[in-house]
């Protein structure tokens, strides 16, 4: 399997895990709707984007865009036999503490490079209403140096899974909508990246916005 997608094992354990853990509690437990599927490109390096408010977020996104999406992980996981080797084929790049931009965005690339879908939240971090106030501007770097596109996808409902003090994730109603692509940045230029990551922000608003 060429560059064009991700490695073989990896596509057998992705389908493995969606389809006998992610999907069923997406689509029965949680009430999963999801729209816009026709938009993902199912070959070649893609930057997934999204909102982010729940743990929850990085299978249902990777289960909804059909095809395996790397994301960052603590360096520390992959320090534990077994769960280091399913973790990397899942598509998990270790990330340092302390130096956590630099090297999440280095290892991003490499990712692309090998022709996987990488996700990246524009918020960085989680947040409680599922919106994106400061969206940071890494996502746009990393399109600009492979030249891949942004695909926004729009995570709804995710927020409430979890309520504090409770380890059972509650049936909440979940939605997931995906976007239109947006082209690479063609530079560098702070302007440029500022420009684009607003413009993914406001993709992903605007679906989320539609609600359920």
């Amino acid at each position: 399997m060429g560059k064009n997608r991700e490695p073989f094992a990896s596509l057998a354990l992705y389908h493995a895990f969606k389809w006998s853990v992610v999907s069923p509690v997406l689509h029965a437990y949680l009430r999963g709707r999801i729209y816009g599927t026709e938009n993902v490109p199912q070959q070649g390096p893609l930057l997934v984007v999204s909102n982010h408010a729940s743990d929850f977020d990085p299978p249902i996104l990777s289960c909804c865009v059909q095809r395996p999406v790397a994301y960052m992980a603590k360096e520390e996981l992959f320090r534990i036999p077994i769960l280091k080797q399913a973790i990397a084929l899942y598509g998990a790049y270790p990330v340092k503490r302390g130096a956590a931009d630099r090297t999440a965005i280095r290892s991003a690339i490499e990712c692309l490079q090998a022709g996987w879908a990488v996700g990246v939240f524009l918020q960085g971090t989680r947040t409680p209403d599922a919106r994106i106030p400061d969206p940071k501007l890494g996502a746009a770097l990393i399109a600009a140096k492979v030249k891949v596109p942004l695909l926004p996808v729009s995570l709804w409902g995710t927020e409430a899974i979890f309520q504090k003090g409770s380890p059972v994730p509650r049936p909440v109603p979940v939605t997931v909508r995906i976007g239109q692509l947006i082209d690479a940045p063609t530079s560098t230029k702070r302007e440029e990246l500022e420009a684009i990551t607003q413009q993914c922000a406001a993709a992903i608003h605007a679906m989320h916005d539609l609600g359920r």
